[in-house]
């Protein structure tokens, strides 16, 4: 993605199942389990560099001693800062004689994070700020270890603001900061609900002081928590809990808009964002890592038991396919393949735009992430162009003419050329305040081959997506003028982006979306700005109603025209004036068919198609609209 957005976090978790003295033994170290959940972070390091959390909690604790642990950091390099410091720690602690890695009960009493179970997050900072309070995890805490609850996830909802309305209705005073606290305290509540349930029937089984701890961390039910907390959720998460107890849980959304995989044997369970964490993390087959299940929830017991069952009614699964398309790491391998076959998709469309004349055009993409799908376009264009010089060979033979030189000349003439033209610079973190310098130096952060592709010649370059086309305008196309191209496609693998994101993607400024953008402009040159107020006040009338009775008004904006027409304006919007006069520049986009054939099983669109798989998207597109044609700036949720 050559515009650079905020995106969903990571999240990962390690939970193990046997005494430290096991994975001393076999591992040589009691701190197995953190250092299985660094690498996890580690390998998803791509979902979040605002910062990291890892939190702890030990089992069967001793009454009197400390038994949850939280760290958080918002530094440079996070991750490397928050484990560096606590093996810094630990370190100290073993110099000291005080902690004897050989005698691992010493390392759990004394070391903060020689635990059994661990959370970790990642944090892209779409809403709270960036300070360390925004950081997960969160942590509500109690003298009762089964109130204690501390909760990280990648999500955004849509109705924070009725979730704390629903809290002050129930008399507790949240603080308005984000729809992080806002859930925390919402479990929190219910937590203490079944707590307090729990704890009158065992009073009334006769049962008190250490029997009736044991009773409540043992009979505890995680499910019923989690079942009576989320019914009226409405958003996109996938969220880790731990409770003081040592019972944990991952849930995901009904509509499996976040993702979430797991892994069990007899040691471990471990849980991440992103199934190669896992594969590589515990050097794994892909067949032995599995997803969560939409609108399910795994629960890890205190004793180790695992369970993995729906907490609310299924619904139509809706997986974001920006995870497929950019944000997740390329190597899982059904992701692999889905991104070549969205650069595959774009074939036909690409050919047409170059009039099918490979002998003068360079294939390449920009930026690195878009890779994948530049090879799946190669293969797709080899593919195209293998069957014509078949049929151009097959035909010569029928007719007698075919010679040597027209077989040199069909297969060396006219064939896919494909060349590194650009490539990612060390990325120039400007010191320099003054916006217009700070915006020359962003505009070299992409480097050219030169001599790559001769004067005249056509340029493909695959991207990822195109959100706002600010870098296209500032920076990509005026690099790739400068190698002297006749014409520029940038191809798109993914459809034009035309609404906002509420469940996790930092994009909910709708005039800020070159779609939006560039079909505005097509209405105002036909002098039809009257239609842009109708939708408004379309949106505003919208204001009161219940969120099953919202309709999609915008749609009506860009229902006034086809997407070749929508991206025919969007290409003359970013190229340059100074580029126009000697280059052609063509934008092209991924269509929603081809979309959904790259990407069978992650069907989630909404921001090409409007589509919103929760009630509460219509209501933030609609007040998105509203922000925009109020030039009010800022999230629309």
């Amino acid at each position: 993605m050559s515009d650079p957005i905020t995106h969903e976090c990571g999240i990962a978790m390690v939970r193990l199942k046997k005494p430290l003295e096991h994975y001393f033994l076999k591992h040589g170290t009691p701190l197995y389990g953190l250092f299985k959940l660094f690498l996890l972070m580690e390998k998803q390091h791509n979902r979040g560099q605002d910062g990291a959390g890892v939190g702890a909690v030990k089992l069967n604790v001793p009454a009197g001693e400390p038994y949850m642990f939280r760290e958080r950091e918002i530094k440079v390099n996070p991750i490397d800062r928050i484990f560096r410091d606590m093996l810094k720690k630990y370190k100290a602690l073993v110099d000291d004689g005080v902690v004897f890695p050989e005698f691992p009960a010493t390392v759990k009493k004394h070391f903060d994070f020689g635990a059994e179970l661990y959370l970790g997050h990642l944090r892209y900072g779409t809403s709270g700020g960036y300070s360390e309070s925004s950081c997960h995890p969160y942590f509500r805490k109690s003298s009762w270890p089964t109130r204690n609850l501390m909760l990280a996830g990648n999500f955004n909802m849509t109705n924070t603001a009725e979730l704390n309305a629903s809290l002050i209705a129930m008399g507790q005073h949240p603080i308005f900061a984000t729809d992080t606290q806002a859930l925390l305290e919402k479990m929190g509540y219910f937590l203490d609900e079944v707590h307090e349930l729990l704890y009158t029937r065992l009073r009334a089984r006769g049962l008190k002081g250490a029997d009736l701890t044991a009773a409540m961390h043992e009979e505890l039910d995680v499910m019923d928590l989690i079942k009576r907390s989320t019914k009226k959720w409405d958003g996109g998460y996938a969220i880790l809990g731990a409770i003081g107890n040592g019972d944990a849980f991952v849930m995901r959304d009904p509509n499996g808009i976040r993702p979430a995989f797991w892994y069990e044997d007899d040691e471990i369970v471990a849980v991440a964002s992103e199934r190669p964490a896992l594969l590589t993390g515990f050097d794994l087959s892909t067949e032995s890592v599995r997803e969560v299940p939409p609108g399910h929830a795994l629960v890890i017991k205190r004793t180790g038991k695992v369970s993995c069952e729906p907490f609310t009614e299924p619904r139509p699964r809706a997986s974001c396919s920006f995870e497929r398309i950019y944000f997740s790491r390329g190597n899982d391998p059904e992701i692999y393949r889905e991104r070549k076959a969205l650069g595959a998709r774009l074939v036909e469309q690409v050919v047409q735009a170059i009039d099918n004349d490979y002998d003068s055009t360079v294939f390449s993409f920009i930026p690195n992430t878009a890779e994948t799908a530049y090879y799946g376009l190669l293969e797709g264009l080899r593919l195209r162009r293998r069957g014509e010089v078949k049929a151009s060979i097959m035909e010569a033979a029928r007719e007698g003419r075919l010679t040597e030189d027209l077989i040199d000349d069909l297969i060396l003439r006219n064939w896919p050329r494909a060349e590194k033209v650009a490539h990612k610079d060390v990325k120039l973190r400007t010191f320099i305040s003054q916006e217009k310098w700070r915006g020359e130096m962003q505009s070299h952060v992409y480097d050219i081959s030169y001599g790559s592709v001769r004067p005249g010649d056509n340029l493909v370059c695959v991207d990822d997506s195109i959100v706002r086309g600010t870098t296209l305008r500032r920076s990509i196309l005026k690099i790739l003028s400068r190698l002297e191209p006749k014409r520029i496609v940038i191809a798109s693998t993914a459809p034009q982006i035309r609404y906002p994101d509420c469940y996790g993607i930092d994009m909910s400024e709708l005039g800020k979306f070159i779609a939006f953008e560039a079909t505005i402009d097509l209405l105002k040159e036909q002098g039809r700005e009257e239609l842009v107020r109708e939708v408004y006040e379309r949106c505003v009338a919208q204001g009161d109603k219940p969120v099953e009775q919202l309709t999609n008004e915008v749609k009506r904006l860009y229902d006034q025209f086809t997407a070749d027409q929508i991206s025919r304006r969007i290409g003359q919007l970013v190229c340059p004036r100074e580029i126009a006069s000697r280059c052609e520049v063509i934008v092209i986009f991924q269509t929603i068919e081809n979309l959904h054939a790259a990407l069978p099983g992650n069907t989630g669109d909404w921001y090409f198609t409007g589509n919103y798989p929760t009630p509460g998207g219509l209501r933030v597109l609609n007040q998105a609209f509203i922000n925009y044609y109020e030039k009010a700036s800022g999230r629309a949720y």
